[in-house]
């Protein structure tokens, strides 16, 4: 799930520590190629705009100049790759650029889960309807309503997850200010 990307992030890097590097990515697909086990380091990040705008695009090239290659993007997620050789690398330095990075995820998921609902409960509706007699006709909306309003609940929570993950981190600043 998208509110799990730390899991991915990991688990990219366990494929890596394995000798398969990531090389491409895609709509629930990866591509690997093999390499030395432990070659490489993997990292993701949801940008504010599309990989092809004009400012991620630069932000992509100035993560390049740092060493790490961009191997692939789907919708705003880009993902990069380092030699582990060329030194440690992480794309989140402190704990304000965690923070706001958790908060695009965050504004992302609840997105794409208010939608969902919406559409789930405008079909679950209509259904009702036609199964109490109001409406004629066959209806394709039953399975599609439950399925938005599954994707908008499940969303629902794991935004609420990466929200108490924030919340943590916010709490953790504080504590060392």
């Amino acid at each position: 799930f998208v509110w799990d990307f730390d899991k991915e992030e990991k688990w990219l890097n366990e494929m890596a520590a394995k000798g398969l590097a990531l090389v491409g990515t895609g709509f629930c697909r990866y591509e690997f190629e093999e390499s030395l086990p432990g070659e490489y380091e993997v990292r993701l990040q949801l940008l504010e705009k599309s990989p092809v705008h004009p400012e991620s695009e630069k932000y992509i090239s100035f993560v390049e100049e740092t060493g790490a290659e961009h191997v692939g993007s789907y919708m705003k997620w880009v993902y990069f790759r380092k030699k582990k050789s060329d030194g440690e690398f992480q794309l989140f330095s402190d704990t304000d650029s965690k923070i706001k990075q958790l908060s695009m995820v965050i504004s992302f998921i609840l997105l794409l889960s208010i939608i969902n609902l919406v559409v789930g409960v405008e079909n679950t509706y209509l259904l009702i309807r036609h199964y109490s007699g109001v409406l004629g006709g066959g209806s394709s909306a039953n399975i599609i309503g439950f399925v938005n309003l599954a994707i908008g609940i499940f969303g629902t929570a794991g935004a609420i997850r990466l929200i108490s993950k924030r919340n943590k981190l916010k709490k953790d600043k504080q504590i060392y200010e």
